[in-house]
């Protein structure tokens, strides 16, 4: 028997809901077919969005969506994504299979769709192949609301008032893909650009400065010693991998035990990352005035066969829903440097929450997590101690329960717990302490096999149900919590 000692008077900060952030990048069939259909789209649309992907988004709560890249966002070039959409330049997507864009879908049209589910916009700019007045020209078109060429500009096309925009990247993976540079390199020019990034009337923009490529603790020791006091937050990427990432990943739907801890262990990885990283921003930044923004993470496979290899198209099975809930576990137990998060990527690519095929649309595993864990979202984190049990695999072990725990405004307590073991259930004696219990509650995501997963044809194979194991003792609970499964308690 695991236990757990919950400590509901002893809060620990603040779990930012930007944690639940997600990454919506001109990739495949993310934006085009899965976010925009246009106005004239026979599948039902507001405005050329469609309007199932829209209201499943709003039901999840997403408090934040970054755009429009990625690898995309340093080749893109954002006046070519505004004024009438029939004379916008096509574009040619070199990094995601070289098909060409019509670039329908740009700055008015993202920011209309964060309007319509009630995020923030996070915006990353184009360091890679662009300028510095085109960064600041971006900047302005959108939140000045004077006089001037780039505010009359956007009054011109329709947005008589500026839109208010809090997030800004400034570059993406440019130790990579938006121009291979070097730290000190990228360092110099971080600073240059993000002085034109100006802040506008009331409008206050958070700088994210490129941070580190997994484990790379030597650019993240360089950003913060020489640029980190122009920064407000550092972006990580970490992407969970059962195979190896430059040859044979290994398939989302076709897998079994090792391939299941291998999963699980690698993204366990997340937590020494995100230890690592924060260890080297706190002998800079002691007070913890940037973020570590993980702008990027969730799996990534082999994509479906028959598809196209630049889509990143894959399916989404119960593994991929107990990696989502490892990784928002790590994410809300580090909420002190742990500022943000976007899970890669919304629809229809990578560890996507929602896949469409046409005029159907399908909720994965993993939008069910999201959906569970949205009671996290600007809660206070709970410290919790954890006598953990072992699922081992092949002589290797891995803990068997990811767990975090959180108390929202009305007083409820959650707690999130992932029971790793594909095989083993898991008795949990909860002992709360500083405050007096009397009910308990809980959602569970489960199902038959580890490869289970929702289709178009049947879309409830994984979905969230009542979990009824689980009761008051003395001043605590005790519950089982079957094998390969998400549950989310509430106590009061």
């Amino acid at each position: 028997m695991a236990k757990m000692v919950l400590n509901a008077d002893i809060k620990k900060g603040k779990i930012n809901k930007n944690i639940y952030g997600h990454f919506s990048e001109h990739l495949g069939r993310c934006i085009y077919e899965g976010i925009w259909v246009g106005e004239d789209s026979e599948i039902p649309n507001i405005n050329g969005f469609r309007t199932d992907v829209v209201e499943a988004l709003k039901n999840m709560k997403i408090p934040v969506l970054r755009w429009p890249g990625g690898c995309f966002a340093d080749e893109y070039h954002w006046m070519d994504g505004i004024g009438p959409r029939d004379k916008r330049p096509y574009m040619i997507n070199t990094h995601w299979g070289g098909v060409v864009e019509n670039n329908h879908f740009g700055t008015h049209e993202f920011l209309e769709l964060c309007e319509m589910i009630g995020a923030e916009p996070y915006i990353c700019g184009n360091v890679g192949s662009g300028t510095v007045r085109e960064m600041q020209q971006w900047i302005e078109y959108m939140t000045f609301d004077g006089k001037s060429p780039m505010a009359d500009l956007r009054r011109e096309n329709g947005k008589e008032e500026p839109w208010g925009l809090k997030y800004f990247g400034i570059g993406n993976e440019n130790w990579g893909c938006g121009g291979n540079m070097r730290p000190e390199y990228y360092a110099d020019l971080y600073k240059r650009y993000a002085t034109y990034v100006r802040n506008f009337g009331k409008n206050v923009v958070f700088k994210i400065a490129c941070g580190p490529n997994v484990s790379d603790y030597g650019w993240t020791e360089v950003l913060m010693k020489e640029a980190g006091r122009f920064m407000q937050g550092l972006s990580l990427h970490y992407y969970t991998v059962p195979g190896e990432f430059n040859t044979v990943k290994g398939s989302a739907t076709v897998f079994g035990e090792e391939d299941w801890f291998n999963t699980l262990k690698r993204t366990l990885y997340m937590e020494e990352l995100v230890a690592g990283h924060s260890t080297i921003m706190d002998k800079y930044d002691p007070e913890k005035k940037v973020g570590l923004i993980v702008d990027e993470w969730g799996t990534w496979y082999d994509v479906e066969p028959g598809t196209n290899p630049g889509f990143l198209y894959q399916q989404n099975t119960l593994r991929d829903a107990l990696v989502a809930g490892i990784n928002l576990n790590v994410f809300n137990n580090h909420c002190d440097r742990v500022q943000m998060a976007n899970i890669a990527q919304t629809v229809n690519v990578l560890q996507a929450v929602i896949l469409t095929e046409g005029d159907k649309m399908l909720l994965t595993p993993t939008y069910h997590v999201f959906d569970m864990y949205k009671v996290h979202q600007d809660a206070q984190l709970l410290a919790v101690e954890l006598e953990n049990s072992e699922y081992t695999y092949n002589g290797d072990k891995i803990p068997q329960l990811s767990v975090s725990s959180s108390l929202d405004r009305e007083g409820k307590i959650h707690v999130s717990i992932c029971n790793l073991n594909h095989r083993e259930d898991s008795e949990i004696d909860i002992d709360i302490r500083g405050t007096a219990v009397q009910s308990v509650s809980g959602k569970i995501l489960t199902a038959e096999e580890m490869n289970s997963l929702n289709t178009f044809e049947d879309g409830n194979q994984v979905e969230i149900k009542v979990f009824n194991d689980a009761a008051i003792e003395s001043n605590g609970v005790k519950c089982r919590i079957p094998p390969k499964s998400v549950v989310v308690l509430e106590i009061v």
